[in-house]
């Protein structure tokens, strides 16, 4: 299953101006449960927080953490990176669009990517599982924080992280991903082998969360790669599922999940 093509799809409709931009952000916002584990876990790491920081987005896609991140504080700076050139172009432009000068966009491999000592905290949202040389990013995050700096990670898990255990599925809903997902131990202990000396990892997408993924996510991106005339539906369908969705979102950040198909790991310098 093509993830990729779709979401170039939807990104090209949403850029198309400012407005668009936002509202694209908005609804990222309220589907993607990802989205409320991570600004969960900003808004508590950045709660009492003043003066400078410096913030780098890993893996900045389409720019809408570094768009909640540079509206938090407008003087901490934020440097997002991305190895897909076409993203940071758009990005660069929307953001000189709607003056967030506080964010920087940049071209580059994590792989090769590491500023010592600059970084209070480093975001990667949906991307470790995209590299295979994942041991190296994580040294170059530990090498790029500041001491007492904390690294956010949200990533799938092996409990099926990329849908991959679907009784009718061969291999990740998700093809782009070079592993189909963490262990929650595993994970941890490349941390610590990187340097970091304290880490924290949870499952989330849970029973209800994985609920949403399916109605809000997955079955849209189904019918989509069936047929584009999906798009035309597509308004119509979420008009039935939103509710369902913003509630399973809602159970799923407040439940300790003894298992789920995503994790949310934090590890601090």
């Amino acid at each position: 299953m093509q993830y990729d093509p779709i979401k170039k799809i939807l990104g090209k409709t949403f850029n198309k101006n400012p407005f668009l931009r936002i509202v694209f952000y908005k609804l990222l916002d309220m589907l993607l449960l990802r989205t409320w584990h991570v600004k969960k876990e900003i808004r508590s790491w950045a709660r009492g927080r003043n003066g400078k920081t410096r913030i780098l987005d890993a893996g900045s896609g389409f720019g809408q953490y570094s768009f909640f991140l540079s509206g938090i504080n407008k003087s901490w700076n934020i440097d997002a990176v991305d190895v897909k050139e076409e993203q940071i172009a758009d990005c660069k432009s929307f953001f000189s669009q709607v003056n967030r000068n506080n964010v920087s966009f940049e071209i580059t491999d994590l792989t090769k990517f590491s500023k010592p000592d600059n970084y209070d905290l480093i975001l990667s949202v949906d991307v470790m599982e995209h590299i295979l040389e994942d041991e190296l990013v994580f040294r170059n995050f530990y090498n790029s924080l500041t001491n007492g700096g904390m690294a956010l990670i949200s990533t799938p898990s092996d409990q099926g992280g990329s849908d991959v255990h679907d009784h009718d599925q061969e291999s990740s809903f998700i093809d782009e991903h070079v592993r189909d997902g963490y262990n929650i131990d595993g994970i941890r202990e490349k941390l610590k082998r990187a340097g970091f000396i304290r880490t924290s990892a949870a499952y989330t997408y849970g029973k209800p969360g994985q609920l949403g993924w399916r109605l809000s996510m997955k079955y849209p991106i189904l019918m989509l790669n069936t047929s584009k005339l999906f798009f035309i539906l597509l308004p119509f369908y979420y008009l039935l599922t939103w509710w369902i969705v913003l509630i399973c979102n809602w159970l799923d950040t407040r439940i300790k999940h003894a298992s789920g198909t995503g994790l949310i790991v934090k590890a601090w310098k």
